[in-house]
């Protein structure tokens, strides 16, 4: 019998609400009271975006429109890949889930950039606003390892 070792899907939303966006505070480890976007491990029998709408649920509370795929991070250092989808959020009734301390809307000027949980969330809010700048968003991809540092937009 053949046993196979395959890499975990995350997969989350960067969503909006005027110029804000909403990020999570984890209430779990790794990386616990640290900041993220609402992201988690995909599901069987879903599909990516599936997965985004349901963890912004589970992690925020939130229910968002699912908009174009944003962000792939390559994590081969942790057997990952990180899959990040733009949305907008639907209306303000959202609250922090199980997973998460505190779930808010948070303005670029306000970003912990300190307090973010992992370099792909921090690789793609630094891709978000910089699109936003610009007024043209694109897919970005790259590569994270424990020897290639991380690139950025």
């Amino acid at each position: 019998m053949i046993h196979y070792q395959n890499p975990k899907v995350v997969v989350g939303a960067i969503t909006e609400w005027e110029d804000k966006i909403l990020m999570c505070r984890r209430a779990i480890e790794p990386r616990y009271g640290y900041w993220t976007l609402p992201a988690g491990f995909m599901e069987n029998n879903e599909t990516c975006g599936e997965a985004a709408v349901r963890e912004t649920l589970e992690e925020a509370g939130a229910q968002i429109a699912l908009g174009p795929l944003f962000a792939f991070v390559d994590l081969p250092h942790i057997s990952q890949i990180h899959i990040i989808y733009r949305a907008r959020l639907l209306n303000l009734d959202f609250k922090p889930g199980e997973e998460s301390l505190e779930a808010r809307l948070i303005s670029e000027s306000e970003i912990p950039w300190q307090d973010i949980a992992f370099r792909s969330i921090d690789y793609t809010l630094k891709c978000f606003f910089e699109d936003r700048r610009r007024g043209l968003f694109e897919l970005h991809t790259t590569i994270m390892s424990i020897s290639v540092p991380e690139t950025y937009c």
